[in-house]
């Protein structure tokens, strides 16, 4: 059983007020209480202002989806609209949020703070991203008091749980909640609560901040939860869940650089010599040439979406969907050159493409497939694109149309197939799906994509790609599946966002969850599609990751790099 190493005069004071709770009458306050509560108060202070100055040369990738609800008897809140914003995070330049251009014009209008426009109804990214601070102004007491609530964990830290009230003309936008700070170094590794009082024009909402440890003592901002189905005063209801996303913090051109300092080169002594791999005859045929010309450019496309962040670096999850493609070419029996790889978007748009021989899939598109075979659908889909010529466009293996601004990218790559090729593709996923470990198994894939259908009106923006395709409908799967029943607890055609992968916001890496299967007791827990809190198992750093970040953190301390320009 793990045990609570707190100072022992914190220690006396919690058993004190245990004693004082069983006595029913609280005695009058002792100086030592008082003393080493402040202490404590002072560090987290000290911690919090030290972590917003820390973080400024930072400039992660942010994500905020937003989900429009209305309440229903039945299944409890469900999506009538959506919204959806990509961008930067300019944490040097008081939470800029600097916005991907994309197709869907979803970034046309900035406004000032987080509040519903009171007739166009839209929000704004830059307002949500203040949710990553309790105040960006910092914290001290003369605009807060704290009060001692509790002892908890949260994952595998253990925390402190403090009360946070903005004290009587402390001014506009103060944080009004509860904060959880870790026991080792006192730093905050979540806060709930909302801003406070109500900006003139607007309003604040509610919301549920959570931070990852990337480094001893480095706790970074990484996921927001926020939620409203309460009257405000000047906007009448306001409905809508929403989650933010930040990652992508090693990805900043100072950290980049310091790379610089860690090449290796190979000693003449001592170690293995270098190997010779050129091969006996290095001339190319035509259809070789070819071949490999497209090779290199699905490799440029392939690197520079993982150096501006929006692609995963290989890992597990990656060899999930490789064996889910080898079940499919291994028993349609396929002789493939080179093999066919997967990887992983890191957005939340439901979208699936081709790079060459890389199938990529959407870190959304993962998360709500409810099992195995609807996976192999859309794997299925892909394949057959490769295996059709589908090629890749060779404009991708000049190297200077890789040199542009990140926040064009989805202008500059496309990989959207036309209909036709997507139609011809789809008969011929069919044909793979019918000979594969997945064919009596295939109205489980046939019932996400009426569920995907079902949905498509109310959720634009989640099945609107950047990239690639939409998860096609394979009409003859789709005829397979049962009669969508969205209340029924046993029928699960489509899993909640959030269900399958998480995600490593220092260094980009994605794992699968570990999470126990639930059962469904009410149909409003299905969610299909839909939008949950976080609740995080918070866990402490160690690795190599963790080294990484501590040394550039370190570097941050001693060296500022505000307002860098991004490449």
């Amino acid at each position: 059983m793990l045990g609570w190493k707190l100072p022992a005069v914190l220690s006396a004071i919690l058993a004190l007020g245990g004693a004082i709770r069983a006595q029913g009458s609280p005695p009058a306050p002792v100086p030592a209480q008082e003393s080493a509560t402040n202490q404590i108060i002072d560090r987290v202070i000290r911690q919090e202002n030290a972590l917003i100055a820390r973080v400024e040369r930072y400039t992660p990738l942010v994500e905020i989806y937003i989900q429009n609800t209305k309440p229903t008897h039945e299944l409890g809140p469900v999506p009538v609209h959506d919204y959806y914003y990509l961008g930067r995070a300019e944490l040097a330049r008081g939470l800029a949020f600097r916005p991907f251009d994309t197709r869907t014009g979803g970034f046309a209008k900035m406004i000032a703070m987080p509040f519903r426009e009171l007739f166009t109804n839209s929000y704004d990214p830059a307002g949500f991203l203040q949710m990553i601070f309790p105040d960006a102004r910092g914290l001290d007491r003369t605009h807060y008091r704290f009060r001692y609530v509790r002892r908890e964990f949260l994952g595998d830290v253990r925390c402190l749980v403090f009360d946070v009230i903005p004290k009587p003309k402390a001014g506009q936008g103060r944080f009004k909640g509860r904060i959880w700070v870790e026991d080792r170094d006192f730093a905050i590794v979540r806060f709930n609560g909302i801003f406070y009082p109500d900006p003139r024009f607007g309003t604040y909402f509610h919301f549920d901040s959570w931070r990852v440890n990337v480094a001893p003592g480095v706790w970074l901002p990484a996921f927001v939860y926020s939620e409203e189905n309460e009257p405000s005063e000047e906007f009448g209801y306001v409905r809508f869940r929403a989650q933010m996303r930040l990652w992508g913090y090693n990805l900043s051109p100072a950290v980049r650089e310091q790379e610089l300092s860690r090449i290796l080169v190979e000693s003449s002594k001592g170690s293995k010599p270098i190997e010779d791999r050129s091969r006996a005859n290095d001339d190319l045929s035509p259809v070789q040439s070819e071949r490999a010309f497209e090779d290199e450019a699905a490799q440029n496309v392939l690197d520079r979406l993982q150096s501006i962040g929006l692609l995963a670096p290989p890992g597990p999850v990656d060899k999930v969907l490789d064996t889910v493609v080898n079940n499919l070419v291994i028993s349609n029996k396929l002789d493939l050159e080179p093999d066919v790889r997967c990887r992983v978007l890191m957005t939340t748009p439901l979208e699936a493409f081709a790079v060459g021989h890389t199938i990529v899939l959407s870190r959304g598109l993962i998360d709500v497939l409810p099992d195995e075979s609807s996976l192999a659908a859309m794997l299925a889909q892909e394949l057959a694109e490769i295996l059709l010529g589908h090629s890749i466009n060779t404009e991708y293996a000049f190297s200077d149309r890789m040199i542009f601004n990140v926040k064009n990218t989805f202008h500059v790559l496309d990989f959207h197939e036309s209909r036709r090729s997507m139609t011809e593709a789809s008969t011929k996923a069919v044909e793979l799906l019918e000979h594969s470990p997945y064919k009596n198994s295939l109205g489980n894939a046939g019932l996400f994509l009426k569920a995907l259908q079902a949905e498509s009106k109310q959720l634009p923006q989640l099945i609107s790609p950047h990239l690639g395709n939409r998860p096609e409908e394979i009409a003859a799967i789709e005829r397979l599946a049962p009669q969508l029943q969205p209340a029924n607890v046993k029928q699960i055609a489509a899993l909640p966002l959030g269900s399958r992968i998480k995600v490593n916001p220092w260094n980009d890496r994605i794992a699968m969850m570990r999470t126990q299967a639930v059962q469904l007791l009410y149909p409003r827990e299905k969610m299909p599609f839909e939008l949950a809190p976080f609740y995080l198992h918070l866990e402490r750093a160690g690795g190599e990751g963790a080294a990484g970040a501590r040394g550039s953190l370190a570097k941050s301390d001693s060296k500022k790099n505000a307002g860098h320009q991004q490449q």
